[in-house]
């Protein structure tokens, strides 16, 4: 089913995504974070999908189709390294950016801070180009 969409990522020069890939690619990313600690807990598919109702505008019910469709994406998707530096060379930066604090709420959704989640995501925002000083200031708003 995404087979198209993966394939597009994985190209050498990626052209950039469309609005639709691009929330599909990062809304799996938010997914691939939410699994990571090997709990995905309904509060993190619940805060993914309030994250997507409020990012894009969408409708609940558009939300958790996204969310659904982001799970697929994710399980197929190869290592996050790679899966990571594809969505970095198709997506603009301040949308990229944008993405790790989501990321972070995610990973704070449970209201534990995870060594290994926070590895990943230390990861994943190098790996997206994103700055370490705009990921601290992320996390800061995630916190709230």
């Amino acid at each position: 089913m995404f087979a198209n969409l993966l394939s597009r990522l994985s190209a050498p020069e990626p052209d950039p995504l469309d609005d639709g890939d691009a929330r599909l690619a990062l809304t799996a990313l938010l997914v691939r974070v939410a699994r990571s600690d090997g709990d995905y807990a309904d509060d993190e598919r619940d805060l993914i999908v309030k994250i997507a109702t409020e990012r894009y505008g969408l409708s609940p019910f558009e939300a958790q189709k996204l969310r659904t469709d982001a799970e697929t994406l994710e399980a197929e998707a190869p290592d996050t390294v790679r899966f990571t530096r594809a969505i970095k060379d198709a997506v603009p930066y301040e949308d990229r950016a944008s993405v790790i604090e989501a990321l972070w709420k995610v990973v704070l959704a449970d209201g534990v801070r995870d060594h290994d989640e926070d590895a990943l995501l230390r990861l994943v925002a190098n790996l997206l180009g994103v700055t370490d000083q705009d990921s601290a200031i992320a996390r800061r708003r995630a916190q709230g």
